[in-house]
């Protein structure tokens, strides 16, 4: 399903005529941004909550303010969306953080495809079904009102793939794509409980991911996350919302951890288009990136006052298509675990706050060292090869210019982006891992050397 505002000759006239008469903000934008080259523009998203600043920048008019006409469709699943930006069916789109990486990389569909804005921070979960967590919970502390205790460490997962294993038979979760945050964090979550996830080799032709594997990890698009599950052809998934909240309202799993307590405050989706897209249409770039940025600095504002809105937004099927009450279960600030136990996770979905918009460099670095880690980077790569990639994918210099135009027309005051003389694209040192260790993206190969389990220097399947 696709829709767009109505686009006419007139309307545009309109349009234009209201913008200069009632605020005259646009003619200083065409002044220092100039008037875009491309007008009509279709971005693709998968159904999933943090697709959001696509939907509130289309609903609360800011695209049609840098005087773009868009039209938003709903895709299929994560290639057919990537497939749509590299053949132009798109425009643009909702991605995985890994896909530009991996495509502009050419593990999988070989295209460049860069990122000028960053969607959000967090928002993913990992669930177990019913008799998983059965047999989870004996191994898990236990708080004074008999609750357990979080965050769950994989650890506590595996005595009963063990025992499964005993019986012959496999442990099996979905995740959404092989280059997802999810894949990552499910893995990361896995490895960190003395879990291995499997291996890739792409030099050898697999990319089961599965080489070793005491779990096995396989794609299934998140909608199907639940009732795969239902069905028995999977023991759990990692999925962003309202996927496992959805397996808590229909009583047939426990979500146990989120990946707010795997890695706090991690990157999550991006905004992707082509690096000729953004060569062609330099000002229409630069003028979506000023809608997405005020669209999720809406979601934030007033500590999230917005957020009951733009869940009656998303529940609605051209969008999400959950209940209300099953998206608003994660997205104004709580997470239910298991039935009852609902808890203040006022961070689950970040927008705007804490720099989530801006596209760091060290974001993508680790992604790039997680494909290594697990094989889907057959080879030693030396640091200075992490960061060129991350730099020919991520853009915060289009990021800069965009936030730099909406401080100087006074629509966001400057002490909400970073410093953008002294950015370096860098985030300092991380700490806040589930496993503890510090990651540093300047310093990608001295960080996998951390890891039990994974590819270290040297190692080749």
């Amino acid at each position: 399903m696709n829709w767009k505002k109505p686009i006419t000759s007139s309307l545009k006239s309109l349009s234009l005529s209201i913008a200069l008469v009632c605020a005259g903000t646009y003619i200083a934008h065409a002044e220092t941004l100039g008037e875009p080259e491309k007008e009509e523009l279709k971005f693709g998203f998968i159904k999933l909550t943090d697709m959001a600043p696509i939907a509130i920048a289309y609903e609360n008019g800011y695209f049609e303010d840098e005087g773009l006409y868009v039209t938003i469709e709903a895709q299929a699943n994560w290639k057919v969306l990537l497939n749509g930006v590299i053949d132009g069916t798109l425009d643009g789109a909702h991605m995985l953080a890994g896909q530009p990486i991996a495509a502009t990389m050419g593990y999988g569909t070989k295209a460049h495809i860069i990122t000028p804005f960053s969607m959000d921070l967090n928002g993913n979960a990992i669930t177990v079904s019913n008799d998983i967590w059965k047999k989870m919970k004996p191994n898990i502390p236990k708080m004074a009102d008999g609750r357990p205790v979080h965050p769950i460490n994989a650890d506590s997962l595996k005595p009963v793939i063990e025992s499964l294993a005993s019986e012959g038979k496999p442990f099996k979760m979905g995740m959404v794509f092989p280059v997802s945050t999810h894949n990552y964090e499910l893995r990361y979550w896995l490895a960190a409980g003395g879990i291995h996830p499997g291996y890739y080799a792409p030099h050898k032709g697999d990319n089961s991911g599965q080489i070793d594997a005491q779990a096995l990890l396989s794609v299934t698009p998140p909608p199907q996350m639940p009732s795969t599950m239902e069905a028995g052809t999977i023991h759990g998934y990692c999925v962003g919302e309202p996927w496992n909240q959805q397996a808590v309202f229909k009583g047939i799993g426990v979500p146990v951890v989120t990946d707010y307590e795997i890695w706090k405050n991690n990157p999550e989706k991006v905004f992707g288009i082509t690096a000729a897209f953004a060569e062609k249409y330099p000002n229409t770039t630069i003028r979506l990136t000023r809608a997405l940025i005020r669209a999720a600095k809406w979601l934030d504002d007033n500590s999230n006052a917005n957020r009951p809105a733009a869940v009656k937004i998303l529940s609605q099927s051209n969008y999400v298509g959950a209940d209300y009450d099953v998206i608003a279960n994660s997205m104004t600030g709580t997470f239910e675990y298991e039935k009852g136990d609902k808890r203040a996770v006022p961070d689950f979905n970040v927008f705007f706050r804490y720099n989530a918009t801006y596209p760091y460099y060290s974001d993508a670095i680790w992604y790039l060292t997680q494909m290594r880690r697990w094989g889907q980077i057959s080879d030693d790569k030396s640091d200075q090869w992490y960061k060129d990639l991350a730099a020919k994918v991520y853009r915060p210099d289009i990021y800069a210019k965009a936030a730099q135009s909406l401080i100087d027309d006074k629509s966001i005051p400057a002490n909400e982006f970073p410093d953008f003389t002294k950015e370096n694209g860098f985030k300092a040192p991380q700490q806040h891992f589930i496993d503890d260790i510090v990651y540093d993206g300047n310093q990608p190969n001295a960080y996998l050397e951390k890891f039990k389990l994974g590819l270290k220097k040297g190692d080749k399947l």
